[in-house]
């Protein structure tokens, strides 16, 4: 049995991620529809952990220290998102689109609770396999898989991953159709039709020297280890006042903070795409080590309501898709972005830019959806949700 320290640990929770990209690329349904390559390769190793459990013997036992600072570094970076310069570029559209996926949110948790009661289970599963998987995805459901633990849900991080990736494989199936057939239904039409690719997104400007380059890149992983001391004191004060939040929480809030001040004086000059990039690299590594950790036969009785409970809420969301469309503009924009809803409320970002791609590409341009969908889905969702998540936890528990 091999016994791994935290440094081997990291360095084998790598070999599982370099297999789930490999995996991804050579089976194309996993690519088509946007399957995370960490959860891909760490299930890998889950499953052969399962097989080997099932045979009374153990393959390895791992040090995870590492991964908590892993998970709260992803956060950290979500926060330097939340920018309040491009929240006001966006405006009112922004706010309108967050309310509405909050909203829904508190929707998905009510219809979780309510599956789970009908099998009998604790209304906290309901939560779990509510709004803390789907629309915070695998990152989110692991960061909260300790307080639903206390909260009495065995198996919380097996839930997590199962529920969310059915959200994942379930939002990439469903978007195109859905917003295909409602395009088509009201004859809808791009007000940029010769334009059928979605927006660059690629950093314009002069070309940096490899001296600069290593110096942006060490700015931005120091800004993060700094937000993630001093958030660390923030999420101690938040406990001190009796509040139980993820321990990223504070770190999150920090980053934000600091990407704001930045924005507004321009003292550091973040490089966003950056800290971006160190994030997903973080977020990687975390689901590798998190997912190759899993006691998959935890699930073992599970598998029906996780089902019913996923058939019901991507129900619900197609249908919400309609309040969306009206309430955004009942325009070809509006559509496509509850293309990007039905993605990133059932998975991941992702999921939401794959699904508004795959309408732009077929119908034409729709810059509005692409400024406001990844905006609220890549960062301004998982605070709202965080509150959201949290106080049925408090309610429930």
């Amino acid at each position: 049995m091999l016994q791994l320290d935290a440094v081997q640990t990291l360095a084998f929770a790598g070999i599982a991620l370099f297999i789930g990209y490999g995996l991804c690329r050579y089976i194309p349904v996993l690519g088509r529809y946007n399957l995370p390559p960490p959860v891909i390769g760490g299930l890998v190793f889950a499953i052969a952990a399962w097989i080997a459990h099932d045979r009374d013997t153990a393959l390895w036992t791992m040090d995870t220290s590492l991964q908590t600072p892993l998970m709260i570094a992803f956060f950290t970076a979500i926060g330097f998102n939340a920018s309040l310069k491009l929240l006001k570029i966006s405006g009112k559209q922004v706010v309108v689109f967050l309310v509405l996926a909050s909203l829904f949110a508190v929707v998905q948790n009510l219809l979780g609770m309510a599956v789970a009661m009908g099998f009998d289970l604790h209304p906290l599963f309901g939560v779990l396999a509510g709004s803390t998987t789907l629309t915070g995805g695998p990152a989110t459901g692991l960061a909260f898989a300790p307080l639903f633990e206390e909260a009495g849900i065995r198996g919380a991080e097996s839930i997590a991953v199962a529920s969310a990736m059915g959200g994942i494989v379930l939002g990439g199936l469903i978007g195109g159709p859905v917003i295909t057939m409602m395009i088509q239904r009201y004859k809808l039409r791009s007000t940029r039709p010769e334009d059928h690719h979605a927006p660059d997104d690629a950093a314009t400007g002069v070309l940096l020297t490899e001296a600069q380059r290593e110096f942006s890149a060490l700015k931005s992983i120091v800004a993060i280890l700094v937000a993630m001391w001093i958030g660390a004191w923030v999420s101690g004060w938040i406990s001190a006042a009796g509040i139980t939040l993820p321990a990223y929480i504070g770190a999150m809030l920090v980053g934000a903070l600091i990407r704001n001040i930045d924005d507004a004086s321009g003292f550091i000059k973040l490089s966003v795409p950056t800290v971006e990039l160190i994030g997903n690299i973080c977020l990687a590594l975390f689901l590798s080590v998190a997912l190759m950790n899993l006691k998959l036969w935890e699930l073992a009785g599970l598998a029906m309501p996780l089902l019913v409970n996923l058939g019901l809420q991507m129900v619900i969301v197609c249908a919400f898709c309609i309040v969306v469309f009206k309430v955004m503009g009942r325009d070809y924009d509006a559509a496509v972005m509850g293309g990007g809803f039905i993605g990133f409320m059932l998975g991941t970002t992702a999921n939401a830019m794959a699904v508004m791609r795959t309408l732009v590409e077929r119908y034409g341009a729709a810059p509005r959806a692409f400024l406001v969908a990844p905006l609220v889905g890549a960062s301004f969702i998982d605070f709202t949700n965080a509150l959201i998540i949290n106080g049925f936890i408090i309610a429930f528990e």
